[in-house]
């Protein structure tokens, strides 16, 4: 049986009109005015609502091993999270830390996503050191259809790499014709000025960012850019968080550097004066790059209108408050990370679109249309046009509600985001054509989400 969206606005990165939508199976059939469909089509008037593609989170942290825990999400809590904000689609951050072997730790990866996950999913694959076999798994795991890696520029002798392997990551990265997404800072830089401000009984969580600051986002996403104009590859930088790195990643693109930028939706609403609140209240803002000063926001919410930004991800990592506890006696001991992936798409409508100056195409652009494009995924996946999966969001944008950890489907016991109030959210999700959601419920099936296989792009001369 089809199902037809009918009198709702459709918005899409570049147009905006009123028609409906038919769906067929698991993709969008026709696209009109007045169309006839068969007996018995479930009908949905969406009058007054809007009709978006599904939402595409870039950047999220499921299954992580991570500083002497596991962040809290399983797939189907993430998933149904996703979905209840919107987002048919999570690209996961598959991680194995440096002692682990790469080939081993993708397997893994999907085996916590397969069966489990009710929207669609691909990975980013962390490449945490490259030694005499690093190669041969990277070809495997790109031939398997995982077509962007990750790189930290932190985090040293655990995820991060040094500046030999990250060359060595990119040329390959430029042979097989994928992406490479890189977390910028300078990992010598963040432990020195760890082991200072400790030693000065400095521990509480307000000296997270002192110890990450700015300067060192800077220098590290000015490198990665100048790594990638030696190579030729293509970058993303993920979760910039301040101006001084802002500038760095856009002076490179002025002169041709392949790079795009992500920023994350705590670094559009939150500022560093969360994570200087007393104990635990100030260890639940700990991330990283950190929360930084409050005159950042403007100018990410700027860049991301004028598309120097190019996507807007969660860096969904959710920890409970007992596990920030971890770090009460140590700043560095704060398990980093602040969940997102529920609220992202109804807080950037809200401050963006609602209450701000960003258009509502350059907002499909950003949480839907340039990730699924950036990653292989387009235009099977961002956007509404025909042969298109049937990812479809109607938003109703006369709801009103509160942001609330008491409501929220994420595994943890807290929100970053408590008490912002929304404008408006998501009344049906629909993913490959199967509703998942209604009126804030999910209402489908766990397991409905398939792994996305992507390919490289074809080699080009530079």
């Amino acid at each position: 049986m089809g199902l037809l969206l009918k009198n709702g606005e459709i918005v899409t990165a570049t147009e905006r009109y009123v028609a409906d939508v038919y769906v067929e199976g698991e993709t969008i059939a026709r696209i009109g005015q007045k169309l006839d469909v068969p007996a018995g089509t479930e009908v949905i008037d969406c009058t007054g609502k809007f009709v978006f593609p599904g939402f595409i989170d870039p950047h999220v942290h499921i299954y992580l091993p991570f500083m002497g825990t596991f962040a809290r999400d399983t797939y189907r809590t993430a998933s149904v999270a996703a979905l209840t904000g919107g987002t048919t689609t999570l690209i996961e951050m598959c991680c194995p830390s440096r002692g682990e072997d790469a080939l081993e730790g993708y397997k893994l990866w999907k085996s916590k996503a397969e069966g489990q996950s009710a929207c669609d999913y691909a990975f980013h694959m962390a490449v945490s050191r490259f030694d005499g076999g690093t190669e041969a798994q990277l070809r495997e795991i790109v031939a398997d259809g995982t077509t962007s890696f990750k790189i930290f520029l932190s985090y040293k002798n655990f995820f991060g790499v040094t500046d030999d392997e990250m060359y060595q990551t990119l040329k390959l990265a430029h042979d097989l014709g994928v992406i490479v997404t890189a977390h910028c800072e300078n990992a010598e830089l963040v432990g020195r000025l760890q082991q200072k401000l400790l030693s000065e009984g400095k521990t509480g969580p307000e000296w997270h960012e002192p110890s990450r600051p700015e300067v060192v986002e800077m220098e590290g996403t000015t490198r990665f850019c100048t790594f990638l104009e030696t190579t030729g590859a293509r970058g993303y930088v993920v979760h910039l968080s301040c101006v001084p790195a802002l500038k760095a990643a856009t002076d490179a693109k002025k002169r041709g550097v392949k790079v795009s930028i992500e920023s994350v939706l705590p670094h559009f609403l939150l500022d560093k004066t969360m994570a200087e609140r007393p104990g635990v209240e100030g260890m639940k803002h700990v991330m990283s790059p950190p929360l930084r000063q409050k005159h950042n926001q403007q100018a990410l919410w700027e860049a991301l209108a004028a598309g120097e930004v190019d996507t807007v991800g969660t860096d969904h990592c959710p920890f409970t408050t007992e596990q920030k506890l971890m770090g009460k006696d140590a700043f560095t001991a704060i398990p980093n990370g602040i969940p997102g992936v529920e609220e992202r798409v109804p807080l950037i409508y809200t401050y963006g679109v609602s209450r701000g100056s960003l258009g509502l195409n350059r907002f499909v652009d950003a949480l839907s249309t340039r990730p699924a494009k950036l990653f292989g995924l387009y235009p099977k996946k961002g956007t509404i046009a025909l042969g298109s999966d049937a990812d479809l969001v109607v938003y109703d944008p006369a709801y009103r509600g509160t942001v609330s950890a008491r409501t929220h489907k994420t595994n943890t016991d807290y929100s970053g985001f408590e008490g912002f109030e929304v404008d408006g959210r998501p009344s049906l999700v629909m993913v490959r054509g199967q509703v998942q959601v209604r009126d804030g419920e999910f209402v489908g099936t766990t397991g409905r989400g398939q792994f996305l296989r992507r390919k490289p792009e074809p080699p080009r001369a530079d």
